[in-house]
């Protein structure tokens, strides 16, 4: 860590550049030719001194030149030195644009500070402006600048990992120095640290989407695990804000590890009771707005998986004439079959096979025996409907999806039957484009058309008079 902080010993005279675009030339003169470009936070050797000029050395590029003595300040690195160091890095911490510049701070710092002074505020400092640095390169919004002090930061050691998502790249700060902050426990790092430490970590847009499932869930209990270093005591110590914070990111993870436990055949109720007891404990009064996003993104990882937190049932009859049992297909597979009185497994009324985890404790009939409705997930973060429907010519299988996009966040849900008028009610919420969308429906069990939606219940008649008890009791998408 910090590759060119470990040299700095060696060097008589140090000074950090302060500006972006800072010209080092060939002279001690403004008109001299230009040798090389310079950015806040490079640092420089620094040889001798002419008129307003410094004459310094760049070791990243290997050149030398003069810089104006205004552009760059000068270090000794003494151990006297260090107070007024770290004071200047405090500033910088919190300054958007001047990542670069505070990392720099940082690596002087550590050097000249004695190692029994060396707490968790300078780790924290560092990855708390790394991954600040790591944000503004992931917008669309980034300039020259910004890859101009990835390059500077490169140069102390600071590493980020770079992921494709929607044709746009996500760069994160790979967390060493968060990783440090946390190896130092609850004696050298304070509660609130660690809190950050944990957040800063465990990122759900942090996650290689190229992950193989076996990697995945060794990940997905690696995450749990470091939010679990801030213990209860620690907890209790913190704001309500960062409070939040480390409940949503629980409730955020949980539900990966409830699917994929469900997925291997191991018991999930726990895990999925822990994501919506996070998520329930979150305190909507503390709510920052920065946090309204985040919220509704737990909610819908939460709710995409909160069948696991229901008794698994391999066969259910339901009104006793329609229902549905579940058997093994093709490796990986597992295949649905609609059955009632007069056809049982051997002879199913209807039949189709997924991949992904089918919530058999889900399925409601329509109580004229025309429809049943079923929940399968495909993947973690995203639940469909199954709707098994009579028709003229035998039974038909639909599968509603929670968006017409490709599969990322959301689910759907069936929210009640509206007995004799052929119609299901339905909960939908979603994320698309950014944008988190929550929509009840109203559609016609012929066509499967919506007929009408709204954003509340409470604007539709028929949710008024038919939504589904137990749907109300334990839907998610009811949240305030």
């Amino acid at each position: 860590m910090f590759a060119a902080a470990s040299g700095l010993a060696a060097l008589a005279t140090l000074a950090i550049v302060t500006q972006d675009q800072t010209a080092l030339r060939a002279s001690a003169s403004d008109g001299a030719a230009q040798q090389a470009v310079l950015w806040q936070g490079d640092l420089l050797e620094v040889r001798g001194r002419r008129l307003d000029h410094l004459q310094v050395y760049d070791h990243r590029r290997e050149r030398a030149g003069y810089i104006r003595a205004t552009q760059v300040r000068t270090l000794d690195l003494q151990a006297d030195e260090a107070p007024q160091l770290l004071a200047v890095l405090r500033f910088l911490r919190d300054t958007p644009g001047a990542e670069s510049l505070g990392i720099a701070y940082v690596a002087a710092y550590l050097k000249a500070a004695p190692a029994n002074t060396i707490g968790a505020e300078p780790f924290d400092a560092l990855g708390t402006m790394a991954e600040r640095l790591a944000r503004r390169a992931s917008s669309r919004q980034a300039g020259a600048s910004v890859a101009a002090h990835l390059e500077v930061v490169a140069n102390y050691g600071v590493r980020f990992t770079s992921y494709e998502r929607d044709g746009v790249v996500q760069l994160c700060y790979d967390g060493e120095a968060f990783g440090r902050v946390l190896a130092m426990g609850a004696s050298a790092a304070s509660a609130e640290q660690r809190a950050r430490a944990a957040l800063a970590m465990t990122r759900h847009d942090c996650v290689d989407p190229a992950l193989r499932p076996l990697e995945r869930r060794q990940l997905d209990a690696w995450r749990a695990e470091v939010l679990e270093r801030v213990d209860t005591a620690a907890f209790a110590t913190l704001n309500g804000p960062l409070k939040n914070r480390l409940r949503l990111r629980r409730a955020g993870v949980w539900p990966a590890i409830a699917f994929d436990r469900t997925r291997s055949g191991e018991p999930a109720q726990s895990a999925a009771q822990r994501a919506i007891d996070e998520l329930a404990g979150v305190d909507k009064n503390e709510l920052a707005d920065e946090d309204v996003a985040d919220y509704s993104e737990a909610a819908l990882r939460v709710g995409a998986s909160r069948w696991a937190a229901e008794p698994a049932s391999a066969v259910l009859p339901v009104s006793g004439r329609l229902g549905v049992s579940t058997q093994p297909g093709e490796p990986g597979q597992t295949c649905v079959l609609l059955t009632d009185a007069a056809h049982d497994a051997r002879t199913p009324l209807a039949k189709r096979c997924t991949y992904g985890i089918v919530w058999a404790a889900s399925a409601m009939a329509e109580p004229g025996g025309q429809a049943l409705a079923l929940a399968v997930q495909p993947l973690a973060t995203w639940r469909e409907l199954w709707v098994f429907r009579r028709q003229a010519d035998g039974w038909a299988v639909d599968v509603l999806p929670p968006a017409a996009s490709d599969p990322g966040l959301g689910y759907v849900e069936f929210a009640g039957w509206v007995p004799g008028a052929q119609k299901l009610l339905l909960a939908r919420e979603a994320r698309t484009d950014g944008r988190f969308k929550r929509s009840f429906e109203v559609l016609s069990l012929a066509t499967l058309n919506v007929e009408k939606q709204a954003s509340t219940p409470s604007l539709l008649v028929l949710f008024g008079k038919w939504q589904d008890a137990a749907w109300k009791r334990s839907t998610l998408s009811l949240r305030l």
